[in-house]
């Protein structure tokens, strides 16, 4: 039997790497590397060399559900649909557009992500949010506040260009794999790497200068390299007098810092602070890699704008190998930003508080009003439910039980809504809590775009059917507007990425033809026959006078401060063989079988102290929940410091909820902690 290949996109992180799907018998049978691709030239990392698993796993939801008490009942999709549509219409009669609320996802296409969007902001709310407000959402709102854009200024491939790396916040060796392989390239082309972490990383292993930063230091760390670069004269003065504002009242906030006292507060020494300083400034191209590691905090969007001062008052931007490098985690977590999937921005971040942008859409979208107010976030949609303000939620392809932080506090409030809907691949452990179960398609089993972390949209075929009565998202969604008597009535993807064409202007040249070719092409392409624009602000920023805004930025804390009960710094992150929440990792045999349970690393010599062994089940609790795990010794991590992955449902019992002013991103990387034998 002859075998077709079907181009793809991963379905895991956002680095958009490309295969082929070998097809026999309707059947996806094994992967093909797409050698020509220019992200990952053919490599895929072990979750991407595992993703066929989960497609025919035996927990897929074949049909749509509804809860009966404790029971599930299987029921057909007219009846699921209905019932979905109903509880829209009674939240709506009851308390208005604003007691509803939409999880939108970050694994669904461009085209049912801008769909999730327009049906809620078509029925009167702004309440949507997808899950970068729980990774990049200080991001968008950083670089878009000092760049105009709150997108990667450059390909990944570009990092084979820089000569001087600076990686805050990233593990990439682990969490974005194919990364190594560009900044292994830089390297050997004489490239200097500084990596600051508070582990001893896979990524630190590359490093020619390790800082092991205290947790939460990061801003500190930065506004210190500013303070030698101002004192030293190591800035761009013409990039600065050209292409800046705001230089001034940068150097005025930095004119009293003391060195010293970032020293204390990262454990990093001055001499090392200043060598960082030095290489990243001299250097003749820099980039500057960042991830969670420095958005998860109160202080995430600052950390963001220090990030991009740092770049432009050294001219590191607007050219091959000098940029900034957010590395994200979903596979289209960028996309479902631009399209607009966010509560204060239309489609294309237009703001919603801009009377031009409303107008915009209700011509359109041929609607007489449109909401202008900007909406809930996904942690206050929470805290609304739990207040009684929200009543009715529906939930794309998330899983916020899981990965939202303090999560018995997201159980109580999902259990308290009147009516849930979610719409995902498995029960998942919020689909668990739902009225209503929709069976959705995965990404091999649908067609439609996806962007990158680089900006890089690209267009996945469907190679096989969806199990049992699964369907794609896009179908779901149209199906529910239109028993809402609403006009979605699109033929497919195709048609609605037509929609987007027009609506979304950096898109307008994004068009089905153009994805055809293998590695697709990079927004803002505004016309069909625009090349795409792989390094952002090569002529200017994205602002209305094309001048970046240098800003100054403040110190923070962590909020969740360490004390005699909880002396020990807890923080989250990934892990190289799982993703995110693990539905689909932790589903996946050959993954499952290397990290099958929770593990917290501890520093040898707290472990003395705690009476704790290698190997043994301990207790972790914080201020707000516990759960068990197993002992990992390790000098890895700093001393005072204990590290777990979010993969596994009990991470997050324990995370804090303090939030950042501005983006609204939970503080989930700084949670005081206990840690105690089992």
């Amino acid at each position: 039997m002859s075998a077709d290949l079907v181009s793809t996109v991963c379905p895991y992180c956002a680095l958009g790497c490309g295969m082929y799907i070998r097809v026999e018998g309707g059947r996806a049978v094994g992967i093909e590397y797409m050698a020509d691709h220019p992200v990952n030239e053919g490599a895929l990392c072990p979750k991407g060399n595992a993703a066929l698993e989960i497609l025919h796993h035996s927990d897929r939801l074949l049909h749509p559900l509804r809860r009966e008490g404790d029971v599930w009942v299987q029921i057909s999709w007219d009846q699921a649909l209905d019932l979905v549509a109903g509880a829209i219409k009674q939240a709506l009669q009851r308390g208005g557009p604003d007691s509803l609320g939409f999880l939108s996802s970050s694994k669904a296409t461009n085209e049912a992500n801008y769909l999730i969007q327009k049906l809620a902001r078509v029925l009167g709310t702004n309440n949507v949010d997808n899950c970068a407000r729980l990774c990049h959402a200080p991001s968008v709102f950083g670089l878009g506040r000092s760049l105009g854009t709150g997108a990667m200024t450059n390909p990944i491939s570009d990092l084979e260009n820089s000569r001087c790396i600076f990686v805050i916040g990233s593990n990439f060796a682990e969490t974005h794999p194919i990364v190594a392989r560009w900044v292994m390239r830089a390297r050997d082309r004489g490239a200097r790497v500084i990596v600051a972490d508070p582990r001893k990383t896979p990524t630190s292993w590359m490093a020619d200068l390790f800082l092991q930063i205290r947790p939460g230091s990061d801003l500190a760390l930065l506004q210190a390299m500013m303070k030698v670069i101002l004192d030293q004269g190591l800035m761009d003065h013409r990039f600065i007098a050209e292409r800046t504002r705001g230089f001034q009242d940068l150097a005025d906030s930095l004119r009293g810092f003391s060195l010293e006292w970032a020293s204390d507060v990262t454990g990093v020494t001055v001499a090392d602070i200043v060598r960082a300083a030095r290489e990243y400034a001299r250097s003749e191209a820099s980039s500057i890699v960042y991830s969670m590691g420095i958005t998860q905090h109160v202080c995430g969007t600052e950390n963001v704008v220090a990030c991009s001062d740092l770049a432009m008052i050294c001219g590191h931007l607007g050219r091959p190998g000098a940029g900034l490098f957010p590395l994200r985690g979903q596979n289209n977590v960028q996309g479902a930003c631009d399209m607009g999937a966010l509560p204060r921005v239309y489609p294309g971040y237009r703001r919603t508080k801009h009377q031009n942008s409303v107008d915009t859409f209700r011509s359109g979208w041929n609607v007489s009003c449109l909401p202008a107010e900007g909406g809930f976030t996904a942690n206050e949609m929470l805290d609304a439910a739990l207040e009684g303000r929200i009543s009715t939620m529906y939930v794309v392809g998330e899983n916020p039980v899981s990965s939202e932080p303090h999560s018995g506090k997201t159980r109580r409030a999902l259990e308290g809504l009147d009516f849930l809907a979610v719409q995902d691949l498995f029960m998942t452990e919020t689909a668990r809590l739902a009225d209503v179960v929709l069976p959705a398609a995965a990404w091999a089993e649908k067609e439609g775009s996806f962007t990158s972390t680089e900006r890089r949209v690209q267009w996945t075929s469907q190679a096989v059917m969806p199990p049992g009565e699964a369907r794609s998202d896009l179908w779901i969604v149209s199906e529910v507007a239109r028993r809402l008597g609403l006009d979605f009535n699109y033929s497919g993807p195709q048609e609605v990425l037509e929609e987007i064409n027009r609506m979304v202007p950096s898109y307008a040249g994004i068009t089905r033809e153009r994805l055809s070719a293998v590695g697709g092409a990079i927004w803002p392409c505004p016309s069909p026959d625009h090349p795409g624009t792989p390094i952002l602000h090569h002529d200017g920023f994205v602002t209305p006078d094309r001048r970046g805004r240098i800003l100054p930025v403040t110190y923070t804390p962590p909020v969740d401060s360490l004390t005699d009960e909880y002396p020990l710094q807890l923080i989250t992150g990934r892990l190289s063989l799982h993703h995110n929440t693990g539905s689909m990792t932790r589903r996946s045999p050959s993954l499952l079988s290397r990290v099958p349970d929770l593990d917290v690393e501890i520093h040898p010599e707290d472990a003395r102290e705690l009476q704790v062994e290698d190997g043994q089940m301990v207790v972790v609790s914080t201020r707000r929940g516990e759960t068990r795990a197993q002992a990992r010794l390790t000098p890895r991590v700093r001393k005072g410091t204990a590290f777990m992955s979010f993969h596994f449902p009990g991470t997050n019992l324990l995370t804090a909820d303090a939030l950042d002013p501005t983006s609204r991103i939970p503080e989930l990387k700084a949670s005081a902690c206990k840690i105690v034998r089992w």
